[in-house]
């Protein structure tokens, strides 16, 4: 068996950059990195958390990450990613309207301050849910698409598991209070990063600091956007049973972090601690690139083949998301069987790439043939097969 260390490579080292050299095209396939708890661990007066390198969807820190908690206007990103959906698929436009009906207008909390039976325009609703935290719109939204609150909460539900929200209960359009209506912080912050992901020609609206509407000026409720340097999303959260609540986004040096932190018992909490936690993901972690997609990662003998070696590519980019003081200790080895047997068809996979890292789990990703390799002739198989019981394979 094969195992050949590439970190000290050169050509390899060339491509283990430094700080802040993220791709921001992330429909490109990547590889998330399984991070263990870090040894000095981050303390923290939110109930629930979870910080989220959104590139590679590593953990940075949790606490209490899926167990059940009341996510308030948190739960809206839910009703805004299904309008998102109809948009883009073209079932929907910003210029058609809905009725306002006696229900949303009647609707206490936070309020658009739509005026009963008017039509209002989906781009102004959608800005009464994000900026404003509307109720009123919501429900206006709701009703416009599936009939009613009830039936919409019924395809939010559907849609929640098909994005892979294993832990949530939508009641409603709101996140009025409901017993049933449940959540967890990952499964928010997973949502969080479907909205960023999927709906970019949507997401800047979360950016927005103020909207008006029927001559009521309001402002966006995300206190990091007025005071936290690269913040541009997403949702508060509150009600006397879950809390002061905040799903956050912030993009430093190109590279985003996704926290979500509930249960924090003021206003001022809520900014202080989402902002801490913020610094504390930015500070001591960063990003680093090994191989991108296509890349030749090494090269493998080949045991009776026409080519002496084969090539051996990785069929995705490879980002790994470490603490700062783990960096050094990064080693990239390939595995391989020994010598491949021909023939080797190009794309089969024939060794894996072995990741680690003080404070990781060690990660492996499969190499595949960049190359075809034929068998030799007869002739040539024996001479092969003389010269290696003479002198021997390997290096």
């Amino acid at each position: 068996m094969l195992l050949r260390n590439l970190s000290g490579d050169p050509g390899v080292a060339g491509r283990l950059p430094g700080i802040g050299l993220l791709a921001l095209v992330l429909a490109v396939v990547l590889f998330a990195a399984a991070l263990t708890r870090p040894a000095s661990a981050f303390e923290t007066e939110a109930k629930q958390v979870v910080l989220v390198d959104d590139l590679t969807g590593t953990v940075l820190l949790d606490k209490n990450p899926d167990a059940p908690m009341f996510p308030a206007s948190m739960s809206k990103l839910m009703t805004l990613y299904v309008v998102f959906e109809r948009l883009a698929e073209g079932s929907l436009s910003l210029e058609d309207t809905f009725r306002v009906s006696e229900k949303a207008w009647r609707m206490g909390g936070s309020k658009m301050f739509v005026e009963v039976n008017s039509r209002v325009a989906v781009g102004d609703l959608l800005r009464g849910v994000i900026v404003q935290s509307g109720n009123d719109a919501c429900i206006v939204l709701a009703e416009g698409l599936a009939g009613s609150e009830s039936a919409f909460a019924d395809i939010m539900n559907q849609r929640a598991k098909a994005i892979g929200l294993r832990n949530s209960n939508f009641v409603n359009s709101t996140g009025w209070p409901h017993p049933e209506h449940v959540t967890t912080a990952r499964d928010i912050a997973i949502l969080a990063h479907q909205i960023i992901l999927n709906f970019s020609q949507f997401y800047p609206i979360f950016a927005e600091k103020n909207y008006t509407f029927n001559g009521i000026r309001q402002g966006n409720r995300n206190p990091l956007l007025y005071r936290y340097s690269g913040a541009d999303g997403l949702k508060t959260g509150h009600t006397e049973a879950s809390g002061y609540g905040l799903a956050a986004s912030a993009v430093r040096s190109g590279r985003r972090l996704i926290l979500v932190a509930n249960g924090m018992e003021s206003v001022n909490m809520r900014a202080q601690e989402t902002e801490r936690l913020l610094d504390y993901g930015f500070r001591e972690f960063d990003n680093y690139r090994l191989f991108r997609a296509g890349d030749t990662v090494d090269e493998v003998e080949v045991w009776l083949g026409d080519e002496p070696n084969v090539p051996l590519v990785i069929q995705q980019d490879v980002v790994v998301t470490l603490p700062r003081k783990a960096r050094s200790g990064l080693t990239v080895k390939v595995l391989a069987p020994g010598p491949v047997p021909a023939p080797v068809t190009q794309g089969a996979e024939v060794a894996k790439l072995v990741v680690s890292a003080p404070e990781t789990e060690a990660i492996e990703l499969p190499l595949f043939a960049g190359a075809e390799v034929g068998r030799l002739s007869g002739f040539g198989r024996i001479g092969a097969a003389i010269s290696y019981l003479v002198w021997g394979g390997g290096e």
